[in-house]
């Protein structure tokens, strides 16, 4: 499939037109996290009329919070889960083909202060290897504690035997669903965020669309399809409820939500382009030390919470356990004081019906689809780096509930997304972002005004004019937490950059940018819990 390689424009008006004049659709999605936007592109390029609306903005939720890694997975390979490494780890490679300027290969280090553990791990790690065959990224070697150090400069050297050093693979997650959801609509898909689906219809029994809301507006329309997905991720469970309310049946709930908390250091702290990954923490949990867009992510933490709230807060105690496994590590500790951010992403973990969900670290990370008696199709679980084949299996269970028509699957594993160059990339996913962070984007974007006006952190005004007028932005949110990554990489700076960023989108939509409520998120990042 053949799609256009000028940025198409993201007119709200335009898009809100479209959406209300067709009578009908094939698929309707709801949820525009790393699922829902896979099957809207999926489905489109299979040449079904799609439409994808999103309460929020895209990836707002767990899609914006990953750790950052394309991954197969080295503790589900523990866990003895062969089919869902080998799976993750084909995905991977597809990933990193078709967005090369977006997610790319990475080299971990797991450094050995015990004799037994480089033998240990280093066999569990050339197994991941052997799963990978010629989808692999590199061999696994055993490093010396010479060659260790010259990976991870930074590592503490006391008691260091030597290492491990292995590849995955890293990506930007809110731009990566960015553009799918541009790809999307390149093949004919209609997404849209800040489009809030209020309630499914029902006819004989069966779903036959969504009425929506638009939160901008309070406009509401009804969009009608025989196959509507429910692809909230961690809040599947409402729209279930909806439905089985609607038929006078009930449910139980799917999702046992797990709390995952990240810090942002400066990049002194790992000065390396090499990864660092602990599998066993003193608890048993992994943790990462990851350099990213030019900052370092310590992570992460794997807590129950059941509460769904859209931008959850670290415990204490989370905090403290990351920074003290840190200094275990890290030849200078990081301090409170070192956080330039912090954030925290939900899991949508699947529950099995009679799991309380208390014990997240056993739940299921992978995805599961199910169709209700009335015909919706809900998706949760999974990873990021799935997310592909998670759309695949979506639209399987739509044709075999008989909601849509069989056609030619295989669409997206050779299909480059939006702003993939066709040549060699030369930039890392560990370097600040900068004009390399559009891809082949970024000749469009060098023609817009204020191109040589940098607001901060290499953000200029003609990047935030292109947020708005190609990549759906609507808010000083929305350019500086997911199409520019300055919330995420330093809160501080980012609230420093509001105002500017609100006049710009204030031209260019004619709207409230919502700059006082970017300001207190902002201040919340920057924030660690007394």
């Amino acid at each position: 499939m053949t799609l256009s390689t000028t940025p198409s424009p993201t007119l709200r008006a335009d898009l809100l037109e479209r959406l209300a004049s067709s009578p009908s659709y094939d698929l309707v999605i709801v949820g525009g996290g790393a699922t829902g936007l896979g099957v809207a592109l999926d489905a489109a390029a299979r040449g079904f009329r799609v439409a994808l609306v999103e309460a929020f903005d895209f990836a707002k939720g767990t899609s914006s919070r990953a750790t950052k890694l394309v991954h197969g997975g080295v503790r589900y390979l523990a866990q003895g889960n062969i089919a869902l490494v080998r799976e993750a780890l084909h995905e991977r490679t597809t990933l990193l083909h078709n967005a090369p300027h977006l997610a790319q290969p990475l080299p971990f280090v797991m450094p050995s202060y015990h004799c037994w553990e480089t033998p240990f791990y280093g066999i569990g790690l050339k197994m991941y290897d052997a799963l990978a065959g010629k989808a692999g990224l590199g061999a696994t070697e055993f490093l010396g504690r010479g060659r260790t150090l010259e990976c991870l400069p930074s590592v503490r050297q006391e008691g260091l035997k030597g290492s491990v050093k292995y590849w995955d693979g890293q990506f930007d997650d809110a731009r990566l669903a960015l553009a799918l959801a541009r790809t999307a609509a390149r093949a004919g898909a209609i997404v849209l965020n800040y489009m809030e689906a209020t309630s499914l219809i029902h006819e004989n029994g069966r779903v036959a669309g969504v009425v929506c809301r638009d939160t901008e507006s309070g406009q509401s329309m009804t969009l009608r399809s025989r196959c509507v997905v429910n692809a909230t991720g961690v809040w599947v469970d409402a729209l279930r409820e909806q439905d089985a309310q609607a038929t006078g049946r009930a449910v139980s709930a799917l999702v046992a939500p797990s709390q995952g908390v990240h810090l942002v250091v400066d990049r002194e702290f790992l000065a390396s382009d090499h990864a660092l990954m602990v599998p066993k923490t003193a608890d048993g949990r992994v943790l990462f030390a990851v350099p990213w867009l030019g900052k370092v992510i310590l992570g992460t933490t794997d807590t129950p919470r059941h509460d769904l709230a859209r931008e959850p807060t670290p415990f204490p105690d989370e905090v403290a356990f990351i920074l003290s496994e840190s200094a275990r590590y890290l030849r200078r500790a990081p301090l409170p004081a070192d956080v330039r951010s912090v954030w925290v992403g939900l899991r949508p973990l699947v529950k099995p019906q009679d799991e309380n969900g208390d014990n997240t670290k056993s739940l299921s990370r992978e995805h599961t689809v199910l169709a209700s008696r009335s015909g919706l199709v809900t998706v949760t679980g999974g990873k990021w780096t799935t997310y592909r084949a998670m759309a695949e299996d979506v639209l399987q269970k739509c044709v075999e509930s008989g909601l849509l028509a069989r056609r030619q699957g295989g669409a997206t594993n050779d299909l480059p997304l939006v702003g993939a160059p066709a040549g060699r990339v030369v930039h890392r996913m560990c370097d600040a972002p900068g004009w390399h962070s559009y891809g082949s984007d970024a000749a469009f974007v060098r023609q817009l005004p204020g191109v040589a006006a940098e607001l901060d952190m290499g953000l200029t005004e003609a990047m935030v004019r292109f947020a708005v007028r190609n990549e759906y932005a609507r808010t000083v949110e929305d350019v500086l937490a997911r199409r520019w990554r300055a919330l995420f990489l330093d809160a501080r700076r980012a609230q420093g950059m509001a105002a500017r960023v609100a006049e710009i989108v204030a031209q260019e939509t004619g709207r409230d940018p919502q700059q006082a409520a970017f300001e207190q998120l902002a201040q919340q990042y920057a924030t660690l819990p007394a």
